[in-house]
């Protein structure tokens, strides 16, 4: 899961968000602030992944909230002045969306996080509950993963290993090196090698089948 907050001091532009996010079901937004000075305090106890963000509020701009994190998360400006946009870029901003903010637009701007996400450096293995012991498992060997309650089965090439854990808490460990196509499926995205509008297909043969709410995120695998 994408965690995401809301910065502007304008509760419509929280509404417009918020409305153009509705259709991403892997973007959470997390919390929503009115100023940049609020949001500061959320990004320094709490690990985001994106913020949405006006440039012209009181007290403390957007850029100015930038320049003040060490390591800041992915930003995308929404802002009704396009002559921030050169120093938004140079602060190495993800994406800059002009106000009115289009669904096209804001789709752009989402695929452009997932593939920052997901070509960021990945770990090369995982460490899952299987019976009574802790047993690491080379992400490479993984071919996918699916739910089964409060289990998952991990596809591997030679067998399938049932470990204790949620196909939830597993993808936010795994999010960069795994996408979830599917309600109860998570693919390993090295081993993709082609996409329809039905089903993914591994490197090995394996279909599996992609769900309605999901086929925005197989548009990053390939």
């Amino acid at each position: 899961m994408i965690k995401a907050i809301i910065v502007d001091d304008e509760p419509l532009a929280h509404q417009v968000i918020l409305h153009h996010l509705e259709s991403y079901s892997d973007i959470k937004v997390v919390s929503q602030h009115f100023s940049a000075k609020d949001a500061l305090y959320e990004l320094a106890k709490s690990t985001i992944d994106v913020v949405f963000l006006d440039i012209n509020m009181p007290e403390l701009s957007g850029l100015e909230l930038i320049q003040a994190l060490a390591n800041p998360p992915q930003i995308i400006i929404v802002s009704a002045y396009e002559e921030y946009a050169i120093t938004g870029f140079e602060l190495n901003v993800t994406d800059y969306l002009l106000k009115p903010v289009s669904a096209k637009r804001v789709q752009q701007a989402i695929n452009k996080v997932r593939e920052r996400i997901y070509l960021a450096p990945k770990s090369k293995s995982i460490t899952l509950k299987i019976d009574r012991e802790k047993r690491k498992l080379s992400l490479d060997t993984i071919k996918y993963i699916e739910a089964y309650g409060n289990y998952v089965k991990v596809h591997q090439e030679d067998q399938t290993i049932l470990a204790t854990t949620t196909l939830k808490q597993l993808l936010e460990q795994l999010i960069g090196s795994f996408t979830q196509i599917h309600k109860s499926y998570i693919v390993n995205n090295n081993r993709v090698i082609a996409i329809t509008n039905e089903h993914v297909e591994l490197d090995n043969g394996d279909k599996i089948k992609i769900g309605k709410s999901f086929k925005e995120h197989c548009k990053v695998l390939l």
